[in-house]
């Protein structure tokens, strides 16, 4: 591997929180004109490292340099000055400011002392364009966005500081597959201009198609440093998480268990539901003990059907029957109800799942008060006991249960979201892709618990973009094409091959089910 100049170096680097180690004597540099992967599973340390180089924290000991000199970073604003630019997991966009104010937030242009709106909004679309995010309004508010666009706003943001050192934490997680392939171009680009480019991301394709070299953390100490190509992919798992990789999926039941005629009445059916032009006549349902996957490409109606099951949207029409009731629950308080038991874990955790500004246990308890209460009072050793259940049963890794949930990694922070919800005992579960920017060995433990809990009599409805989780996890998949489900396959007739097809609305993927009043394409 040629050696390139280390544009930032730490020596010695450690970091402690209330006695728990974050980074321990770390040493690492990044290089310029190259892109570094940073491996490991959340908790390793990876995004403590990244926030003593964004100037977001301090560390405890040892050195930064940057271009052979000694630095710190006392404040973000240090940092950005110096050249590093952070994009964390957890967007950093004001919801309630326009996409133009959010982009030159730090520095927007002026003119006679005053913010230039009208430069201001020229910069914002150069700078969409240069992401091709052209359909994006520069006066448009984020909040008014999906999250896959808010995701390349935070990236349009981050090309107009001009990076050095660019840092990407689960980047592409949001984006669908055209934004992606945007990014692995903008990066080859900033690559061949000489910025360093740290690149942190749980999909290992990507890390193997942009990658020029590759770090893995463990438990907040620096594992290894090797060039792409020198581990295998098994080796590298095995060196994040310190131990041999189990097989991915729990096993599935036998398909007849499942399908046998004389089994009960689906907990979930759906005939028929319509929404606006999203959802055009959806019919599905779920069983006891069963895990259904929606696939199909990123904006076909999978995430507008969870949200109208779960009582988030309004004019919704069809039949659906929950657990022997009919009709929609009325808000996701009536959803939520022990009349109906069911459970929605959101897209998005930061804006969705979680009260930051909130401690674990507040969270913990936040959709179950009226299970922990009698009258209007919560009951200390039933809410006590509640939390501690949580916790257990979803191995959230915790320092103090009074400490704020933006402590914890984001794999625990989504372990907290599922708990909170698992706390109401719900009868039907519906996922929205539950793994996004999860490592690998905290998705074993989510899909491990997704099969116990099927195990157990629970119905659940998983989302997930990644084909390799529906065909791992899933007795059943059907595919949404323009709002319709256009295939259900199960078994062995389950391949990325059958849902791709499916997914495009062509080929024997397709056909099983048809869509009514759809073109059929290439058939």
């Amino acid at each position: 591997m040629t050696e390139l100049e280390p544009v930032i170096a730490y020596r010695g680097i450690s970091k402690h929180f209330a006695g728990v180690r974050a980074l321990e004597e770390v040493d690492f540099a990044c290089a310029a004109g190259a892109i570094h992967g940073i491996l490991g599973e959340n908790g390793a340390g990876k995004s403590t490292l990244i926030k003593i180089m964004a100037g977001v924290l301090q560390p405890d000991s040892g050195e930064i340099r940057m271009a052979g000199r000694p630095v710190r970073f006392p404040a973000p604003r240090d940092a950005t000055a110096a050249g590093i630019v952070c994009m964390f997991q957890e967007l950093s966009l004001v919801p309630d400011l326009s996409v133009a104010d959010n982009i030159s937030i730090d520095r927007p242009p002026r003119r006679f002392g005053l913010i230039d709106r009208r430069a201001q909004a020229a910069r914002a679309e150069a700078l969409l364009a240069r992401v091709r995010c052209e359909d994006v309004d520069p006066h448009a508010l984020v909040r008014e966005l999906s999250l896959s666009r808010r995701q390349m706003v935070e990236i349009a943001k981050a090309l107009g500081r001009d990076p050095k050192v660019l840092i990407l934490d689960e980047a592409t997680s949001a984006l669908t597959a055209r934004d992606v392939a945007t990014v692995y171009d903008l990066l080859a680009g900033l690559k061949a201009e000489g910025a360093a480019i740290l690149f942190i991301s749980h999909r290992m394709h990507e890390v193997d198609a942009l990658c020029d070299t590759l770090s893995v953390f463990r438990n907040g100490r620096h594992i290894e440093t090797f060039a792409k190509g020198e581990r295998s992919e098994r080796e590298i798992v095995h060196l994040m998480i310190g131990r041999d990789v189990e097989a991915q999926f729990p096993p599935k039941p036998p398909p007849g268990s499942l399908s046998a005629a004389a089994r009960p009445a689906p907990l979930l059916r759906v005939r028929g539901l319509r929404w606006g032009n999203k959802l055009r006549g959806v019919d599905i349902e779920v069983h006891r003990g069963e895990i259904v996957g929606l696939g199909g490409l990123d904006g076909q109606g999978q995430k507008e059907l969870l949200l109208a099951l779960f009582g988030v949207l309004r004019d919704v029409d069809g039949e659906v029957e929950i657990g022997g009731r009919h009709g929609l629950p009325a808000s996701p308080a009536a959803a939520r109800s022990a009349a109906t038991r069911l459970a929605l874990v959101p897209e998005d955790r930061k804006t969705e799942g979680l009260m930051l500004g909130m401690s674990v246990a507040d969270n913990l308890l936040a959709a179950s008060y009226a299970q922990v209460s009698r009258g209007p009072f919560i009951e200390p050793a039933r809410a006590r006991h509640a939390i501690e259940a949580g916790v257990a049963k979803l191995r959230i890794k915790v320092g103090a249960l009074t400490d704020a949930v933006t402590t914890l990694s984001g794999g625990n922070q989504q372990k907290v979201v599922i708990a909170k919800w698992l706390a109401i005992d719900p009868d039907v579960i519906l996922l929205n892709d539950p793994t996004r920017g999860i490592d690998v060995g905290t998705k074993q433990e989510i899909y491990r618990l997704m099969r116990d809990l099927a195990g157990s009599g629970k119905a659940i409805l998983f989302y997930s973009s990644d084909y390799a989780e529906l065909i791992g996890c899933c007795d059943r998949v059907s595919v949404l094409y323009d709002g319709r489900v256009v295939s259900e396959q199960s078994g062995d007739t389950v391949t990325e091959e059958s849902l791709i097809a499916a997914s495009l609305n062509i080929g024997p993927g397709a056909a099983s089910i048809p869509a009514p009043g759809l073109p059929a394409m290439g058939r």
